[in-house]
């Protein structure tokens, strides 16, 4: 039976949810406390989560990026009674599939819980999903970016990605991996914002056993697991201070301690880290070491948000369209010229990450050849304005132009083939070129 978990401070609320899901035919249970939400998901193992956004102490959205750190794939609908466009944005920047305004619409929840489950154990037949790799950017600044990869990655230097959540700063610290001679060994992940400061030392070092209450035995962290490999640290900006002095002896001197030891450990460890904050004002504020930043930034790589890279929104749609649909067995070919055009315009505050999350569900929700507006979350409906949907064609004619000079640039300026890279006819592309003059 399928088991579904909610999260709500409001105790009516997860009674009656509980017993309209039961009554058609799930297995529900509920609690009122968020701290409570963790132990619960690791005992029960829910197939879905129903989660309120506003609640005390932990925050809804809060606890979806714990969740999400540690259970990828599980799916997660926010529920509030306090809806804006805001909050269902950020819920999906940080991995929520929908989010439904309180009082929620039983059967449209229902549907909804339904089709992700069914495509949730479809998906659970085929191997697991993680791209590793994203289709080559159009963006100027990308390229610059993706030259400098392919010369770090050849080295030992270390490297500090900076970005907005969601724009692919994991992705591309997994680039430096596998292209570095160290791709044989660990990529080993930590993520210092979802881990507390009381146990991030013991996860990093490790520990002997005795060492505190809970230690029956003698554990190695992440520093052993990852020796000769590379060692990622995922929002470094919210680690402790304290904790920073001890990262920075290692990097210095390559050895360390285990919680509770005395026995010196050394490594060889390639050291990659990731913020979304201003490491700058973090510094001038006593809240990171100057000395460590400095040491992690030989070389800083900064990741545009996807507002300033547009002319990518339409390929990475198209990706993720092939990659759902290879997932989850469909044969969708397109989207609707109005659904393109939502898509171009639309701010994307949560990255790369969110563009992926909105065309997952489209996926799943299509039940056509092409995905139409009715297939997006609710929230992203009838975001253009008519002005918006008159520039539509006029943006569309800037993609195409763009990736024409950009596929005549490659070829030498040899019209045939330049149409065999966009994979079109080379009547199609003279076509293409005189309507828009590039004749």
């Amino acid at each position: 039976m399928r088991r579904i978990l909610i999260v709500d401070d409001e105790l009516e609320i997860c009674r009656s949810l509980s017993e309209l899901l039961q009554e058609s035919g799930f297995q529900a249970f509920f609690t009122t406390e968020a701290q409570e939400a963790l132990a619960l998901m690791q005992k029960s193992q829910p197939d879905l989560l129903l989660l309120d956004v506003r609640m005390p102490e932990l925050g809804g959205i809060d606890l979806l990026k714990i969740i999400k750190e540690q259970q990828h794939d599980i799916p997660v609908i926010m529920i509030t009674g306090f809806p804006s466009f805001q909050t269902a944005v950020t819920a999906m920047r940080y991995g929520a599939i929908n989010i439904f305004p309180k009082p929620v619409r039983f059967q449209e929840l229902l549907r909804e819980i339904s089709t992700l489950l069914d495509r949730r154990e479809a998906r659970s037949r085929q191997n697991s999903l993680h791209p590793q790799t994203m289709p080559e950017s159009r963006s100027q600044e990308m390229k610059k970016i993706n030259e400098t990869l392919t010369r770090v990655a050849r080295t030992d230097a270390p490297v500090i990605i900076t970005g907005e959540s969601g724009t692919g700063k994991e992705l591309v610290a997994q680039m430096l991996h596998r292209q570095s001679r160290r791709r044989k060994e660990a990529f080993v992940k930590v993520n210092c914002a979802a881990i507390p400061d009381t146990l991030l030392e013991t996860e990093l070092f490790g520990c002997e056993a005795g060492a505190y209450t809970d230690a029956k035995s003698s554990r190695a962290g992440k520093f052993e697991i990852a020796h000769q490999g590379t060692l990622f640290f995922d929002e470094i900006g919210d680690m402790d201070i304290r904790l920073q002095a001890k990262i920075l002896r290692v990097l210095q001197e390559q050895e360390f301690e285990r919680v509770g030891g005395h026995r010196t450990f050394t490594t060889n460890t390639r050291i990659v880290a990731a913020t979304n904050q201003d490491i700058v004002q973090l510094i001038k504020k006593g809240a990171f070491r100057e000395d460590l930043y400095y040491r992690l930034s030989v070389v800083e790589i900064h990741l545009p948000p996807l507002r300033e890279r547009k002319e990518d929104i339409d390929i990475l749609s198209h990706y993720f369209l092939e990659t759902f649909n290879k997932l989850y067995g469909k044969k969708i070919v397109s989207m609707s010229p109005h659904v393109r055009s939502l898509l171009l315009h639309h701010d994307w505050p949560g990255n790369i990450r969110e563009l992926r999350n909105t065309i997952e569900r489209a996926v799943i929700f299509c039940d056509g050849r092409e995905i139409k507006e009715c297939d997006l979350p609710e929230q992203y409906r009838n975001l253009s304005s008519g002005s918006e949907a008159q520039n539509y064609e006029a943006a569309i004619e800037e993609l195409d132009r763009e990736r024409i000079l950009e596929a005549l640039r490659l070829s030498d300026g040899i019209k045939s083939h330049a149409a065999e890279l966009l994979k079109i006819h080379r009547k199609t592309l003279y076509n293409k070129m005189k309507r828009l003059g590039l004749e």
